[in-house]
């Protein structure tokens, strides 16, 4: 096939796809004489794309606009109906599938709850009956929407841990506080979830689906770089470069913050989730003699402590107890985004999780006191630090970018390459966004 520096006739017909699919995802609708001048491409070039996506059933009209002295522009826009994506997020209480149309429109969603009676926390987390929850919370989702597998353009899922790539497996997963010690997550779905050999896994840290998504949609849209952080049972982050890269997850809990201190879940101590973890600050609650509701979940059982310690009775007076923990948690935390700051010099950082969102509104106002106390002037003096706005369903929607996202870089085809459980490559293809 024929080349130009390097590239085939077939590579800058997909690079001319990718950049009206994203640019009519992310703008439109636009008309064919817009996505001239905001694609870079020429008249010619826009005219042959878009016939080729309006046929395949992924552009369609949506109306039009009028024009200067001239005939009414018909204005174009992404075809909802035209794929589905599912996301995954294997949280650390529960397990939470969502099915979306290609606008990220929910279709569905289902729930499965992780919890577990016996002394060993790691019980919860058994591979099988996590595997076996998203096997039956794939199938029900279609399901409840009627939408065939066929349609689907991957599934994204969300991982407490670090993931790593094997040539014969895919997606390994070693989550050293859940119990995971190289568990070959993708292969196990493969070979449990009944959708066709064709569609692709995309399985990746939570934290790092959760900065994706609030780049794209959330608190991040605007910034260059940003540390988005993630707040469960546990505490993890998503360091973000590029706005439209994936990010890097990093494992910021186990940052140590006290010297032999408080022994952490993965068998260290000092780690600031020993301290900051809702599984940690309500065992310490209980440590100071607080009284977490009995039998309750760990969302319920926060949802109570943080009621203990700011009652909404006026006249009630806090729990001391409660209050006190969650001020000594405060400044772990503060000393912690300290350290985000020096290291990272972000526009940003976000709070995420559900235990985030609950403690964020809280006292975050006083764990950025403690940040900038901690932190060096100049690059504390630059930084913004704010409550994510995509709620607890971030994670499973940046799952669910995953494979939208490699379907872009691609050009909107399904048969052009990517291998299930390798990163996107995206970063090159939408980049254009960051400068919204």
């Amino acid at each position: 096939m024929t080349k130009r520096n390097g590239r085939t006739v077939r590579d800058l017909r997909r690079e001319n796809r990718t950049a009206v699919l994203q640019r009519l995802y992310f703008d439109g609708p636009l008309s064919r004489y817009s996505l001239g001048p905001a694609t870079g491409l020429s008249s010619g070039s826009v005219s042959n794309v878009v016939a080729e996506l309006v046929a395949e059933g992924l552009v369609e009209e949506a109306g039009s606009v009028d024009s200067a002295g001239g005939r009414p522009r018909t204005l174009l826009r992404i075809s909802p109906d035209s794929g589905c994506m599912i996301g995954v997020d294997v949280g650390e209480t529960r397990v939470r599938i969502e099915l979306f149309d290609l606008a990220l429109t929910e279709l569905a969603r289902t729930e499965r709850p992780l919890a577990v009676d016996g002394p060993n926390p790691h019980e919860r987390y058994e591979v099988g009956v996590v595997v076996g929850h998203v096997r039956e919370g794939i199938a029900e989702v279609l399901r409840s929407a009627d939408v065939p597998a066929e349609r689907l353009l991957g599934v994204g899922v969300g991982v407490p841990g670090i993931v790593a790539r094997d040539a014969g497996d895919g997606a390994v997963v070693h989550g050293q506080t859940i119990g995971w010690d190289a568990v070959p997550l993708e292969r196990l779905l493969r070979e449990s979830v009944d959708l066709p050999a064709s569609v692709p896994y995309w399985i990746d840290n939570g934290a790092k689906t959760l900065g994706q998504a609030e780049m794209w949609f959330g608190a991040g849209r605007g910034a260059r770089s940003a540390v988005v952080v993630l707040f469960g049972s546990g505490v993890g982050a998503c360091v973000v470069t590029d706005p439209m890269g994936p990010g890097r997850a990093i494992e910021w809990g186990h940052l140590t913050v006290r010297v032999r201190g408080r022994r952490c879940r993965c068998g260290a101590q000092g780690c600031l989730e020993a301290y900051a973890g809702a599984e940690a600050l309500l065992e310490r609650w209980r440590e100071a003699g607080g009284v977490p509701p009995a039998g309750a979940d760990e969302e319920t059982a926060l949802t109570a402590m943080l009621a203990a310690a700011y009652p909404a009775e006026p006249g009630t007076e806090p729990d001391a107890t409660a209050l006190a923990v969650l001020a000594e948690t405060a400044e772990y935390l503060g000393a912690g985004f300290a350290d985000l700051i020096n290291l990272f010099q972000p526009e940003r950082i976000l709070v995420g999780g559900w235990a985030g969102l609950q403690l964020g509104t809280r006292f975050l106002d006083t764990v950025t006191g403690y940040a900038l106390q901690y932190a060096l002037a100049y690059p504390a003096a630059r930084v913004e630090i704010g409550m994510g706005t995509l709620g607890p369903d971030a994670v499973t929607v940046g799952a669910a970018i995953l494979p939208l996202a490699d379907f872009f870089a691609r050009g909107g085809r399904r048969d052009e390459g990517g291998t299930a459980g390798e990163p996107p490559a995206w970063a090159s293809t939408l980049r254009e966004r960051a400068a919204r």
